[in-house]
């Protein structure tokens, strides 16, 4: 095929879904990957017969430890390389750690902390070879800041994104592979519909807080062309991280720990 292919990990709706039509918009061909394989032929049959491009499906679940390789090894089945990366899938756990399943836990971190981890260190050495290469990696503003009470790995393991995306941003450098880590904050998805806390969140944040999922994934896009380390969509998140560098560590716990209830569920 002479066109590239971009791998999109959780596209089934969302920030994944709106990536996956940007690239689709830029002549990538795609391969879509989600638990739900309804949506992603739905998905598939959009961008194919608005972009003309090849969209293949793949349903898998990347909780399960050979999903990623089981991906790959369908692609690889039909004769195609990734040439794109976008290490989307993610969901919050919510409550306090001592009261959720180890089990969930450990998933938790597996799809969103090793199947990404996998998924690059599988993909790169094809990226470097042909000189071509993006990932991004879709962390979260909560990888910026201080933790809070509820979600308890989910900003620890956004924080683990973006560190593994800047060393891989360093040691792709000058091999034609761009490495990126997008840090949105709040979001209209499913996401927070998923984890139960879409009311508590609609009543506790102003609507200037908020960013669609076309705007996320458009910034994304931007930031990993122009190989920019990270990116932080809109104003008012890259104010909120910029002030979380400089404010003291107690008094930023501390602030976490009042304003924590408002977004998390314990």
């Amino acid at each position: 095929m002479d066109r590239r292919l971009a791998l999109v990990t959780g596209a089934s709706a969302g920030i994944g879904a709106a990536f996956a039509r940007i690239l689709a918009s830029h002549g990538y061909d795609l391969a879509l990957t989600a638990r739900r394989a309804d949506r992603l032929d739905k998905l598939a049959e959009e961008v194919s017969l608005r972009y003309g491009v090849e969209a293949l499906t793949v349903t898998a679940d990347l909780a399960e430890p050979e999903a990623p390789g089981q991906i790959l090894d369908v692609l690889t089945a039909h004769g195609r390389t990734v040439d794109a990366l976008v290490n989307n899938a993610g969901y919050g756990l919510p409550g306090a750690y001592a009261d959720t399943r180890w089990e969930d836990q450990r998933a938790l971190m597996q799809v969103m902390m090793t199947a990404p981890a996998e998924l690059a260190h599988r993909v790169l050495p094809g990226m470097i070879h042909r000189r071509f290469g993006r990932i991004v990696n879709v962390a979260s503003l909560a990888g910026l800041v201080p933790g809070s009470a509820g979600h308890t790995l989910y900003g620890a393991t956004k924080a683990f994104l973006v560190r593994f995306s800047q060393s891989l941003h360093l040691e792709a450098e000058g091999h034609g592979v761009h490495v990126s880590a997008l840090c949105p904050g709040f979001t209209y998805s499913e996401f927070h519909d998923v984890n139960g806390t879409r009311a508590q969140l609609s009543q506790s944040t102003p609507p200037w807080l908020w960013l669609g999922a076309d705007e996320v994934a458009a910034a994304g896009y931007e930031a990993v062309e122009a190989n920019r380390a990270i990116c932080v969509p809109g104003a008012p998140n890259k104010a909120i991280a910029a002030i979380a560098k400089l404010v003291p560590d107690e008094w930023a716990l501390a602030l976490m720990a009042s304003q924590g209830p408002r977004f998390r569920k314990v």
